[in-house]
């Protein structure tokens, strides 16, 4: 008796433990979520080393977002036919391969030729990564898996973007680069280790079917929502290091600490919104939505505040990343419902969707620094933004129910 209830209750525990292939995703998306971001602390530094202006330096951001705004949703597409973990292995090669041609890059277009590159990669590993996390559990844990892998994107703003810097500005650029295709390195060798290849897969549609997704009216309205919803946060965000040394009054350093504790609060928030919208992320999106909207409002008002400024900004950072579990499932879930078998293509889409979102949100902001409403008006228009979130998802959980 006492063996079989020690028998049944390690039966019990390994079929609630996550499975270790997870953790082989989460660690290939820390790489690739530091090489996305990392960029921005060293523009000056590239700049300076391959003798190019500043603003031509910014393409290397532009550019990486481009490869993954168009490029994946097309390589997602035709390499709909590989077999996922195959896939995946090409993927990770691809993106080591793209940071180390940044390290060892002669010229500033060779460089900018590498981030596209390795853009590529970002976007293809997004989109069939999310759908192998959701294979590998059961279907009301898809979007705890899902946000256990993007718990590496927001592990790597943490920790891994800061660390990347502080290696670039010390050891220079290029070390930064050969670091983190050691990562990817690390990555690829943990998924050729962990990862099932038995993984499902959805018999491959020819492209002109697969192209349909994007006409399909519920499928377009889930990456309207992600690109408004999830963008409105980054009319702040990424005017948020002036905004607390400019309005709030911290100085650099304290400004630095804050920003740490605002990416734990992130990676906090992204597994908070996967618990949470696991059978109905249409619902949980209203609710997040609705809440991140409040936080922005209510930073406006906060923002010359010290103490307020920084309580808010945490909440903030809780509410940022807590809807991309919800707004990748969210996808997916239409795509199996209207177009079974073009779930990798959706969800390519909408990683595209959420860089579309991202641009959204910074032009947006620019625009807002440089009138007369000045930097601390980007938090209630950003707000403004995630309403509009809100008014798509409303639109859609009305119709879908889901």
């Amino acid at each position: 008796m006492e063996t079989s209830t020690i028998h049944r209750d390690t039966t019990v525990a390994k079929k609630k433990s996550l499975p270790a292939a997870l953790w082989a995703l989460t660690i290939s998306a820390f790489a690739i979520g530091t090489t996305e971001f990392v960029i921005v602390g060293l523009l000056s530094t590239v700049a300076s080393d391959l003798g190019t202006s500043l603003t031509s330096a910014g393409l290397l951001v532009s550019l990486y977002a481009i490869g993954v705004a168009i490029g994946a949703p097309i390589l997602t597409a035709l390499t709909g036919k590989i077999p996922r973990k195959q896939l995946l292995m090409g993927i990770m090669l691809l993106f080591i391969i793209g940071n180390g041609l940044a390290a060892i890059s002669p010229s500033f277009e060779l460089l900018l030729l590498s981030r596209v590159v390795t853009g590529f990669a970002h976007g293809v590993f997004f989109s069939i990564g999310s759908t192998i996390a959701a294979s590998l559990v059961p279907k009301d844990k898809r979007a705890t898996a899902i946000s256990i892998m993007f718990a590496g994107l927001t592990v790597a703003i943490v920790t891994g973007v800061p660390l990347g810097t502080y290696i670039g500005q010390n050891f220079g650029w290029r070390a930064t680069f050969i670091g983190v295709a050691l990562l990817g390195l690390v990555g690829a060798v943990a998924s050729l280790a962990l990862v099932p290849k038995n993984i499902k897969q959805s018999a491959p549609l020819r492209l002109i079917d697969q192209l349909k997704v994007i006409k399909n009216p519920s499928i377009l309205l889930v990456l309207a929502i992600t690109a408004f919803g999830y963008g409105g946060t980054f009319v702040t965000f990424t005017y948020l290091t002036p905004l607390l040394e400019e309005v709030t009054g911290f100085s650099s350093d304290m400004t630095s600490v804050f920003l740490l504790i605002y990416g734990i609060a992130i990676a906090i928030g992204n597994i908070i919104g996967g618990k949470v919208s696991n059978n109905k992320p249409g619902k949980a999106l209203l609710v997040m939505f609705a809440l991140q909207a409040i936080v922005l409002f209510v930073l406006y008002f906060t923002a010359s505040s010290q103490i307020f400024a920084i309580v808010t900004l945490f909440f903030m950072g809780i509410l940022a990343f807590s809807n991309v579990p919800a707004l990748q499932l969210y996808v997916v879930k239409m795509a199996e419902k209207y177009l079974p078998g073009t779930e990798d293509v959706a969800s390519a889409l909408n990683i595209a969707a959420f860089n579309v979102g991202i641009a959204i949100g910074a032009y947006v902001g620019g625009m807002v620094v440089e009138s007369s409403l000045g930097i601390e008006a980007t938090p209630w228009v950003g707000g403004i933004l995630v309403i509009v979130g809100f008014l798509l998802t409303l639109v859609l959980f009305k119709k879908e129910k889901i």
